[in-house]
Order: structure tokens, then sequence, then C-alpha cells
């Protein structure tokens, strides 16, 4: 496993992360703690040095699995966990105020078992708290030793130069792949800009671009799926395009539909660091797999040609989480 830099920062990490939200959150019940901290061992073994995770999954029971899980291995690792909402989940709220920045980074140093959190992310923009503000609170926190670098989520072009204005921002972590490429339009030529890294999330697609989702695919009601747009069985039969191009291109390959999607990812930029999850070993090692997977120009190329063509339907959050998106 390579490593890459997050932009200018000096942030240097695996060149692919391990997002760990899934295992307790939002793709349904939480998955048993021993075999989670199976896989995570195991992700560590075979080179990833990049771990994701956040105070709001859960609430909570996630970073005190990455921080038991990784307790073995802190020194050689980089953890990111976000603040921005108010305890109790997402249904709480947002909350970016300074105070509770500082109480959601104590809650985070306890549950993670650290003296300092690596990569520290606003998990959302909230509206009614200057970025300047928030920026602020995490540079005192900085310097205070409590935190090494400065992120932010799903942020927009006008907060994330306001944010670097006041702290310099080393990630932006949103969701980004072949099946949302909205951040190849402004987004990222402002990341190359200020030389801030990139760190999409659902790089699968949320496993649409796996191939293993259908438009007969029921997901439970403790999967958040089961609520977004693009997952209602009718827009996942006008979309099963992409995928069968992106298993076309597998096959030639002779790797996974997975392997390419990640391949392509990672081809984009440098700078791009992605973070796909999951809860099997065979797919952790799938996906690890995908670094070894080589995309010329020409393969490029085409990829882009064909999925240019292709329109893709259905929003990409339910509208309660949709308006939490900055603009």
């Amino acid at each position: 496993m390579k490593t890459r830099k997050l932009g200018n920062s000096g942030l240097e990490v695996s060149e692919l992360g391990l997002g760990c939200m899934g295992m307790s959150f939002s793709y349904g019940p939480p998955a048993d703690k021993n075999e989670m901290i199976k896989l995570i061992h195991e992700a560590v073994e075979k080179g990833i040095t990049f771990f994701d995770t956040a105070e709001v999954y859960g609430p909570f029971i996630n970073e005190e699995l990455v921080g038991e899980a990784l307790a073995p291995y802190r020194d050689k690792l980089v953890i990111a966990t976000k603040f921005g909402f108010d305890v109790g989940g997402i249904a709480g709220g947002l909350n970016s105020r300074p105070e509770h920045i500082r109480q959601a980074v104590e809650g985070s140093l306890k549950r993670l078992n650290i003296e300092t959190i690596d990569l520290l992310y606003q998990h959302r923009i909230d509206p009614n708290v200057p970025i300047e503000d928030v920026a602020g609170a995490v540079k005192d926190l900085i310097a205070e030793g409590k935190v090494k670098y400065f992120g932010l989520s799903e942020a927009g072009v006008k907060n994330i130069r306001r944010a670097h204005a006041v702290q310099p921002v080393s990630a932006l972590q949103s969701e980004y792949s072949l099946f949302w490429r909205e951040p190849e339009t402004e987004i990222m030529p402002v990341l190359e800009e200020l030389g801030i890294g990139f760190v999409p999330f659902s790089p699968l697609g949320k496993g649409f671009l796996t191939g293993k989702i259908s438009a007969g695919t029921t997901f439970g009601s403790t999967d958040f799926r089961s609520t977004v747009p693009r997952f209602q069985p009718e827009n996942l039969k006008a979309n099963q395009a992409l995928v069968d191009l992106v298993t076309e291109i597998a096959s030639q390959k002779q790797v996974t539909p997975a392997q390419i999607a990640l391949a392509w990812l990672l081809a984009q930029k440098p700078w791009i660091v992605p973070i796909p999850g999951t809860t099997k070993l065979e797919r952790l090692n799938e996906n690890i797999g995908a670094v070894s997977v080589e995309l010329t120009q020409e393969d490029l190329q085409t990829i882009h040609e064909a999925a240019s063509k292709i329109e893709l339907v259905g929003e990409r959050y339910a509208p309660a989480n949709a308006k939490m998106i900055d603009r």
C-alpha cells in the first residue's frame, strides 16, 4: 500500500482509508464488535493507516469501537473524526458553536482513547455559526495539542475559502464517485488551488457500483438507503446503465466492478484518498486490491465518454438530509 499526501498540509496517509461508519450506523444494525475489531486489525496489517469515524455514528459507539481496535497501533495511524451535531444523533440537529466543538472534542478524545485527534472535520456546515468561528475554535484546539489537522465535510466553495483563511483546511470529505460527480465542477478546482486534499466517502456509490444491487434489492428499515431517492426501484433500474459500464470495464481488466470504481477515483488526482467502508473481510481485501488496478489514459477517456452519456436519476439524499448540504 502506497501513501498519499492530503494536499499541502503535510498529512500523509495510505492511498485507501477505511470508513468505519457502517460498522455501527446507517447500513443496518451494528455489526458484531469482535468481528469488526478483527476486520480493522486486518486493514492495519494490509497497510491501511487512515481510519474514519464520527461522534454521531451510533451515536458514540463507532468511536469507541475504533478506539479499542486501534489502540495497539496508535502511533502508526491517522484517525479522523467529526463534530457538528447535537448529542443524540442527526435528529438532534446541527451544532457547531465553539463551546460545543470543545465539548465534542473532549468526548471524542475519551472514546477514542487518544491524546490528539489527527484530523478533525466539521461534519456539516452550521448556518447559525459563522465558519470563521468554527475554524477559529479548531485553530485553538490545534494550538493546545488536542487536534493536528482541520477538515470540512460537504462544504461548499465559499465556506471552504472562508475557513481556510482562518485555519488551513487539510482535507475536504464529501461524496464523490462515478455515481456522483458533482464535485468536479466547482469543488475540486478550489481544492487544487488551495492545496486541500479530498477524501471521497461513498466511493462505491453506497454499494451501487459493486454490481450487487439491482431494482429488486430491498433495504431494511435500519438501512438509510431505504429512504434515499436514488435507491428506489425505478431509479435503480434507470441507473443500471452505469453499473453495466463499470462491469464491462471490470470484465476486460479481469477485476471486479468495485475495484474499477476505486481505481477510477485514485486516478483522478494524486491528492484523493477514498474511504470505502465494509463489514466483510472479503470486501476489505477486494477494495484493497483496487490499488493494483492500472487504468490507462485511454481507459479513463473511455469511461469518461461513456459515463457522460448516462443520465443518472434520483436525488442522493432524502429531503431531511439534503437540506444540511452546503452550496
